[in-house]
């Protein structure tokens, strides 16, 4: 698994294609001209049932291709993230983004993390997954792999929604994938999502997360 994963990132990372990173709630930055720079700021709930809430802030700022991304409690508890990536963007009716990151946690879990954020986009259907692998300096049975993924269909300019997956160490339940459905309300640079996972079990949990693009 290790060496699968950074096979994918190596291979992302040499694409001669430049492709923009887009996330479903996040704007996309600028590719080329003008070389300024824009930010996202992303704030996450987690109700977690029998464990303590979770919150999980993420920080982002691009610049043309650079992309640098910030992280608090996203791979363990009590743990910070930060990452360096490039953007890159075939565009056309389908739209392919690819964001390959390298990055480093440190806190209850310390190690490195090859990553990659990728959307793929067809009118008013996205399908957004994040990936990364954790090789935690504790030895490979620490080593964690991470997905997080979104297939959103727009019923509006404002109104959008569809089904979500996780898997994540920062959530305990006996599933090993979990799943449900959200909704999501974007207003200019503010969106706001909830999601509800595995409904109708006993592992069901909710959350929510607050971004804003500027």
């Amino acid at each position: 698994m290790r060496s699968l994963a950074v096979a994918v990132w190596l291979a992302a990372v040499l694409s001669p294609r430049s492709i923009a990173f887009a996330q479903a709630g996040v704007a996309a930055p600028p590719v080329g001209p003008p070389r300024t720079w824009s930010y996202s700021a992303t704030a996450t709930m987690n109700v977690l049932p029998g464990e303590d809430d979770l919150v999980q802030p993420t920080l982002r700022a691009d610049r043309a291709a650079l992309h640098l991304e910030g992280r608090y409690q996203y791979e363990d508890r009590e743990s910070v993230s930060g990452f360096a990536g490039w953007n890159h963007v075939a565009a056309g009716k389908l739209t392919l983004a690819l964001t390959p990151m390298l990055g480093a946690v440190v806190g209850r879990t310390d190690g490195a993390i090859p990553a990659l954020e990728l959307t793929l986009g067809f009118e008013r259907l996205e399908l957004y997954s994040e990936s990364e692998y954790v090789i935690a300096l504790g030895g490979a049975g620490d080593d964690f792999f991470y997905n997080w993924s979104e297939l959103d269909v727009s019923l509006t300019d404002w109104l959008s929604g569809g089904l979500v997956t996780q898997r994540s160490r920062t959530v305990e339940t006996s599933r090993d994938l979990q799943r449900g459905p959200f909704v999501r309300l974007t207003r200019g640079p503010v969106d706001g999502t909830a999601y509800f996972f595995n409904p109708g079990s006993d592992d069901h949990y909710f959350v929510g997360s607050i971004g804003v693009s500027f």
